[in-house]
């Protein structure tokens, strides 16, 4: 006699199946693969994460065409601050369509973890973060002229940890988002008071008491701290290796935190 058995069906976003926290290799590879495939099909925010810097840093230059030493001095710090305004703009909106289109709770209803699935973004915009910081690097050092005494390697090693930070900042904030709109009102609220406290505009020891440590802990501030570190000294100085992890750490902070607040879908 044999016996009836049962098909259990499960709807996307209610398998309760429990998942590991490592993270998979090749899931999250699979991952990021298919958010390069998709960005492909989207030249405007292709052109946007690329071009962009390079445009705003084209245009500084010109803007200061009759006094380049002020170009040399602000323009460092600007080839870190640009890149990763435009990945935090892209990275949080590209991810919250996934989320209100259905495609993130599609893709957790599989054996995917939140930390394949973070990760694998991560990768995918890191790669073109890759790109655009080499490309505003070559354009800042060898077209415009952007008088640099250390290495180039270490400047556009800054600019690659301050695009991979914006990356972060992105994914973190498009949890709380639940419009496209919304997204970019994070900008004012995270990006524009790290802007104005990083020291670009005055130096952060002539700030107000409590302004100075408050950016102390912005992570904005140790990115144009590191930049003007290559700017002024020939040797990797140890603040500029302090400056360096501190953003690191502060882009995988971030992403630990976008992994543990991401959600299936917007309500």
């Amino acid at each position: 006699m044999s016996t009836p058995t049962t098909t259990l069906t499960t709807r996307p976003g209610t398998d309760k199946s429990p998942r590991s926290s490592a993270i998979n290799f090749s899931r999250t590879i699979a991952t990021a693969a298919r958010v390069l495939r998709q960005l492909r099909h989207d030249p405007r925010s292709i052109a946007l994460m690329i071009l962009i810097p390079c445009v705003m840093l084209l245009l500084l230059r010109y803007v200061f065409d009759g006094s380049p030493r002020t170009f040399d001095s602000i323009g460092a710090s600007l080839l870190g601050i640009f890149p990763l305004i435009t990945m935090f703009l892209v990275t949080s909106i590209a991810t919250l369509r996934e989320r209100t289109s259905g495609t993130l709770e599609r893709l957790l209803a599989m054996p995917l973890g939140k930390a394949d699935l973070i990760v694998g973004y991560a990768l995918a915009f890191g790669a073109l973060a890759v790109i655009q910081s080499a490309l505003a690097t070559g354009l800042a050092v060898w077209a415009l002229g952007l008088d640099v005494t250390g290495s180039t390697w270490l400047l556009l090693l800054v600019a690659l940890l301050d695009a991979l930070l914006g990356t972060a900042l992105g994914l973190f904030v498009s949890a709380f988002a639940s419009s496209e709109f919304q997204a970019v009102q994070f900008m004012p609220a995270v990006i524009f008071p790290q802007l104005l406290l990083c020291g670009l505009f005055t130096p952060r020891p002539d700030m107000h008491p409590v302004l100075e440590g408050i950016s102390n802990v912005l992570p904005m501030s140790y990115a144009v701290d590191g930049m003007n570190e290559v700017l002024k000294h020939t040797d990797v100085t140890a603040n500029f290796i302090r400056d360096a992890l501190i953003v690191a750490a502060c882009a995988l902070l971030v992403l630990s935190l976008g992994a543990a607040t991401l959600r299936r879908r917007t309500a």
